[in-house]
């Protein structure tokens, strides 16, 4: 489990591209690598990944195809950077939300409205039937951060991003058309995927 509060930024050194499989060695920070162990789960990018080995400051995780088809880590190259967040421990304060690390889809970067201290950012689903997900107010996690929904126009909805995020994040440098990883609100989820299924549920009793 995560927070969606990002602890640091790590660089991607090397990617070991095998058949279906994808092995990436990203540099930690000495903060980053404190009491870290193999097994550990962290979150690349909003991804939860398990790290399989740690050598000085380089730990590497292995990414599944699966995982690869439905997030942006296949896309990264050699030099990019992707945000880091440690699992959280019982007793942490949830700064955020309560994040899984299961990504869901990615959201294509439509508009970046930037003025003094303001920053917002349009984005569009890949998959628009979740937008059944997307609530203003709500929270989403873009590429492993913890963010609000701001508005919802048509097909589009944004979140406004502080300046402290973007000095510890990589959403500042961000492109129109590039990709983020999505993590939709799990509680919200859960409540319009019950509530669907109630309402099928009782329109097929009520013509049977």
């Amino acid at each position: 489990m995560f927070t969606g509060i990002v602890h640091g930024i790590g660089q991607i050194v090397s990617i070991d591209k095998k058949k279906k499989l994808h092995t990436y060695t990203i540099a930690f920070s000495s903060v980053l690598l404190k009491d870290l162990k193999l097994g550990a789960s962290v979150s690349n990018n909003g991804c939860c990944l398990t790290v399989t080995t740690i050598d000085n400051y380089y730990v590497t995780f292995d990414v599944m195809q699966i995982t690869l088809n439905y997030t942006n880590l296949g896309l990264t190259d050699t030099g990019n950077y992707v945000n880091l967040e440690r699992s959280a421990k019982y007793g942490d304060e949830i700064g955020g939300h309560i994040v899984s690390g299961h990504i869901i889809n990615t959201a294509k970067i439509s508009k970046i409205l930037k003025s003094n201290n303001n920053y917002i950012i349009w984005l569009k689903l890949n998959d628009l039937s979740l937008m059944k997900y997307i609530f203003c107010k709500g929270f989403i996690c873009i590429d492993g951060i913890s963010l609000t929904i701001v508005s919802i126009i048509n097909d589009e909805f944004s979140v406004s991003i502080i300046p402290e995020t973007l000095s510890l994040t990589t959403i500042g440098f961000k492109k129109i058309g590039e990709l983020v990883n999505i993590e939709v609100d799990l509680q919200t989820q859960i409540i319009v995927d019950t509530t669907e299924r109630l309402i099928n549920k009782n329109f097929i009793f009520s013509h049977t």
